[in-house]
This record gives structure tokens, C-alpha cells and sequence, in this order.
């Protein structure tokens, strides 16, 4: 039997059930490389198990072995809803660029504590800020450095990714241990706990909710940012989510479904 692949963003708790994961490949030509996968991940590559991380032609993906599952789930930025975002998604009108303080001769250093799956720090690279991205979930960590290899070799996005950096582990621990130049703005995006289970969420919701559970640690995330950048921290939330346990944001951007709360240290300027 397959040791289960317990996965959490929190410490291990009553709130995620463990889970069991696997390698696989998709087609033969893949067999020695999600071999090496699994053995950097410490995944079995056969047996039953409840999700698979699997490799074949278009690049890693996680996949729900479920009845009802939905689609796997992999990181794109070259093609797809990302590409579409960044042609037409308004570019420094978008609320994500003025909430982090985007602005004519100013392009802050972001840090995207909460990475997940690498989308709104892609936007931010591709509107020119220097973007480090920290994601904690093994197997979430392990899509992003997929979509980040494959996107490098793109004539138009390979410029773009060469601003962002994935680093892999707790982002509290690597917070308040930071070594280097500290960010201008950190960005966050913790995991709310949905309660309405009526609601059609998107398939990666579904998808990593088993995997990740809630960010009950967001008031500690939150302090070790505020703690750690240099201008402000911006704390993106459900429209009608209540703010993070702590201080109070100074002010906040309100969009249709989302919210950002703004905790400004300095000014950033030109």
C-alpha cells in the first residue's frame, strides 16, 4: 500500500483529511522523468490513491481520481485564460496593479506570499514588477516550476517569467527569516473558508481544497508581512470576507466579487 501523502498549508490538524497521491505518466516517453518526480516528492507510482500528479506532453498536471472530479488542473502562462489576461486584461487599469502601487516611473518589488498557481504574480511581472512567489502545497509548488520551465522558452512570455521566482516552503518562516533586499509590497491571498457548499466554485478551488484546506494562519501571515515589507502589504479577500485578525487596513479597493485591503508602511514613489 502507498504511504498517504499528507498535504497541508497549516500545520497538521484535524481540518484536512489525508489523502493519497501518485505519480504517473501519461505516456511512455514520460515514464523516467514522473519517476523522478515521485521520487523528489515522495509519491508512489502505483496503487490506489485519491489525486495523481501526472506528466505527460503538455506538462505536469494534478489530477482528482474521483467519480465527479473535475478537469486536471496545470499552470499555463502561455496559453489560455493567463494569455488572455495579459493581452486584454486592462493592463495598469487592472485593481491588482493599483492596489500594489503600480503607477507611472513606479514598478514595485512584490513578493506573492500565498503563490497558488502563479496568476496574479504573472500579472504583475508582465506589467513589469520584479515578482518573488512563495507556494507551501509540494505539489502546487511543483506545477508553478513546471509552468515557469515550459513558459521560458516563449519568444513574448519568456521575458516575462524571467522576472518571477518561486521559492518553496512555509511563508511565515521565510518571512520573518528573509535574506536579501526585502519587498516593497507583499501580496496575499489566503485560502477563505467557503461555508456555502451550494456554491459553484472554480475547478482549482475544488481541486486543492482537499489538498489545502484554509489559511488559518493568516493573522500570523499577515503580521510577518507587515513586519517584513518596506511600503505595504495588500491582502486580496472575498468582497464580503471579513479582514484578516490584526490591524485594521488603512483603506480598501472594492471589485465585484473581490476586495483588496490596503496596509500602507511608506509612499512609493518615482
Amino acid at each position: 500500500m502507498p504511504r498517504p501523502f499528507i498535504t497541508s498549508r497549516q500545520p497538521m490538524s484535524d481540518h484536512i483529511p489525508s489523502v493519497v497521491v501518485r505519480a504517473q505518466a501519461l505516456a511512455p516517453a514520460f515514464t523516467e522523468a514522473a519517476a523522478k518526480w515521485a521520487a523528489r516528492l515522495g509519491l508512489p507510482l502505483e496503487g490506489e490513491a485519491d489525486f495523481a500528479l501526472q506528466l505527460g506532453e503538455s506538462g505536469l498536471q494534478l489530477a482528482d481520481l474521483g467519480p465527479q472530479a473535475p478537469g486536471p488542473v496545470r499552470v499555463d502562462f502561455v496559453e489560455g485564460a493567463v494569455a488572455h489576461r495579459r493581452l486584454f486584461g486592462g493592463g495598469t487599469g487592472q485593481m491588482i496593479a493599483k492596489a500594489v502601487g503600480v503607477q507611472p516611473g513606479v514598478r514595485p518589488s512584490v513578493l506573492d506570499a500565498t503563490a497558488g498557481l502563479g496568476r496574479d504574480a504573472f500579472v504583475l511581472a508582465s506589467l513589469g514588477c520584479q515578482t518573488a512567489m512563495i507556494e507551501r502545497q509540494p505539489l502546487i509548488a511543483a506545477l508553478l516550476e513546471d509552468g515557469l520551465a515550459r513558459a521560458k522558452g516563449d519568444e513574448e512570455v519568456g521575458a516575462i517569467v524571467a522576472q518571477m521566482r518561486l521559492l518553496v516552503g512555509n511563508a511565515i518562516e521565510l518571512m520573518r527569516g528573509w535574506e536579501g533586499e526585502e519587498p516593497q509590497v507583499i501580496y496575499l491571498d489566503p485560502m477563505f473558508p467557503h461555508r456555502d457548499k451550494s456554491a459553484l466554485v472554480k475547478k482549482e478551488m475544488r481541486l486543492f481544497r482537499p489538498l489545502v484546506g484554509d489559511d488559518l494562519d493568516a493573522p500570523a501571515l499577515l503580521e510577518a508581512a507587515l513586519a517584513l515589507a518596506t511600503h505595504r502589504v495588500v491582502v486580496k479577500r472575498p468582497r464580503k470576507a471579513p479582514i484578516i485578525a490584526g490591524p485594521k487596513p488603512s483603506y480598501a479597493l472594492d471589485g465585484k466579487s473581490s476586495r483588496y485591503d490596503i496596509y500602507p508602511k511608506k509612499a512609493l514613489k518615482p
